[in-house]
């Protein structure tokens, strides 16, 4: 073989070698959206899908299946077990379980969505990444609500008494306490349901973010809102990846990945969610059938109160669930959200 066939050869070699191992290191991963497409929350995941494939010059691909592949709450399994690689979901659909992340739902957390989400990344990453609630799922990203907003169908909400016997639809056991403090029946049922009991008068009120009562289209019955400051709830959302296929990932395709999602995923979801709630807001605001009330002192002591409540009964029971100093933890979340919100 002559010294040009030699040099073509090698070449070839090595061509073939790279595009084998170019070929080894490209992921397409299927991803679980149980929302429809047109629902926002469909177009953050398309976003930030697009950001992964940019991020890692399309080596790491993102095909977001056409149907969901199980219930909302079987999410963090489905992601865990491996039945679709990315998945998102809601951990109050899983209140004991993810117990740990309960201190992010009370009322007071923070107006703005983006600053909360981000906290609770910051959070995250400095006190839960290692709890074995999280295990054999690598957390991406999180985000929050926003502040929840107490909404009702024929009266304003503005002293304790209003709240007597009144029934409320409520998910997880935050919003139960705080529904049960104020004198009101918890109902727990899907924010989507709401419509439809309100309807039926199985319920007289409903809990919702802002973006919510028009997303859910029950502006037409929940007509009237009272926001507390800071918010009288919250709720934690989480962006999930099977663990194995994580790490199958090459490193420096796990560090692109990294560099879009946590605090970057935190700021989509939360600033999102925010615009979402002040353009619902405003629609609201103007329409002559919405009523916004100011809470009394006496009902904003009272939502006080079963905040330090929650906080001190979970932070008695944290060592059950693998935290061994809760108040700190919860400093540092309070702390982080001042930060970002002052930004």
């Amino acid at each position: 073989m002559n010294l040009s066939n030699k040099i073509a050869t090698t070449l070839t070699a090595a061509t073939l070698a790279a595009s084998i191992t170019a070929q080894a290191q490209a992921a397409t991963l299927t991803m679980s959206n149980w929302v429809p497409p047109a629902h926002f929350v469909s177009g953050i995941l398309k976003d930030w899908a697009d950001d992964v494939k940019e991020a890692t010059d399309g080596r790491v691909e993102i095909r977001i299946l056409p149907k969901a592949v199980g219930s909302p709450p079987q999410h963090w399994e489905l992601a865990r077990k491996g039945v679709a690689d990315i998945t998102w979901g809601n951990w109050t659909y899983e209140p004991e379980r993810f117990k740990a992340v309960w201190f992010a739902e009370v009322p007071g957390v923070g107006d703005s969505a983006e600053a909360s989400s981000l906290a609770l990344w910051d959070t995250y990453e400095k006190y839960l990444d290692s709890n074995s609630a999280f295990d054999g799922v690598k957390v991406l990203g999180v985000g929050t609500l926003g502040p929840g907003v107490i909404n009702h169908g024929s009266k304003a909400m503005v002293n304790p008494s209003d709240f007597e016997n009144q029934k409320f639809r409520m998910g997880g056991p935050i919003q139960k306490v705080l529904i049960e403090s104020l004198g009101a029946i918890p109902v727990a049922a899907p924010g989507p349901k709401a419509y439809e009991m309100l309807n039926s008068g199985v319920i007289d009120g409903s809990l919702h973010p802002m973006e919510s009562v028009v997303n859910f289209r029950v502006d037409g019955v929940l007509t009237n809102h009272t926001k507390i400051p800071g918010g009288f709830y919250d709720a934690t959302f989480f962006l999930a990846m099977n663990e194995g296929k994580f790490n199958k990932l090459s490193a420096a395709d796990q560090k692109a990945v990294m560099e879009v999602s946590g605090a970057a995923f935190a700021r989509l979801w939360g600033s999102t969610f925010d615009s979402q709630s002040a353009a619902a807001e405003v629609k609201l605001r103007a329409s002559k059938d919405h009523t916004f009330s100011e809470p009394s002192k006496e009902l904003l002591t009272l939502i006080s109160n079963s905040r330090e409540q929650l906080l001190s009964d979970w932070a008695a029971d944290a060592v059950n669930f693998g935290i061994n100093n809760p108040m700190e933890m919860v400093k540092y979340h309070q702390d982080s959200y001042r930060k970002h919100a002052a930004k």
